[in-house]
């Protein structure tokens, strides 16, 4: 059965693919189409985006799939965009939280409110949003919780080259230290952020 508006399904499918993209194959399948008619639908969406000033998005293809894309003409914007994000403030929980997770990563939410003494809930989000932190698998075990990493975004945001560029950790272990030590080490990792 196919689509009655065939370009609207596959701006919506190539939307929703996000930088995963698609593949010719995937396009024929989910619109029930031959691969000429898919390059030629393709070609259409994209010419469509291309002639339009007014549209931010084109097609490209990246490593064999078709994505949405942004045009480089708006990339000033697109940058500063990235540069303003990236530069807002982390409130001290999310500080806190995202340090913990670069020492002791991958690490469970329940393990680094184990070690904080408070709900991450809201500075994990926070820390994901930024892309400062990604989910890097599952804990074997009951419930298999999330693991939360660093990304490069992390690395970056502090200037940092690789992890092992951290400071170094005070006396105590992480999963020990007392509120003062803590206090000590959070204010260490702040200044060497600056």
């Amino acid at each position: 059965m196919k689509a009655a508006n065939e370009k609207g399904v596959l701006e919506s499918l190539l939307f929703a693919a996000g930088d995963e993209g698609l593949s010719i194959k995937q396009i024929c399948h989910v619109l029930e189409i031959t691969e000429k008619e898919a390059h030629s639908l393709l070609d259409q969406l994209k010419k469509e985006y291309d002639e339009n000033e007014d549209r931010g998005i084109t097609i490209a293809v990246l490593a064999g799939t078709y994505q949405l894309v942004t045009k480089r003409s708006f990339s000033g914007y697109l940058h500063k965009l990235v540069e303003n994000t990236r530069h807002s403030s982390i409130s001290q929980a999310a500080l806190e939280t995202v340090a913990i997770i670069a020492y002791k990563q991958p690490i469970t939410r329940a393990e680094i409110e184990e070690i904080r003494g408070v709900k991450t809930e809201r500075p994990i989000r926070s820390l994901l949003a930024k892309g400062l932190i990604k989910e890097t698998g599952r804990k074997e075990g009951i419930g298999r919780p999330i693991l939360y990493g660093t990304t490069r975004e992390f690395l970056d945001y502090f200037g940092l080259k690789d992890l092992k560029e951290l400071p170094p950790l005070p006396d105590a272990k992480i999963d020990g230290l007392h509120e003062e030590e803590a206090d000590l080490f959070y204010g260490k990792f702040q200044e060497s952020i600056k």
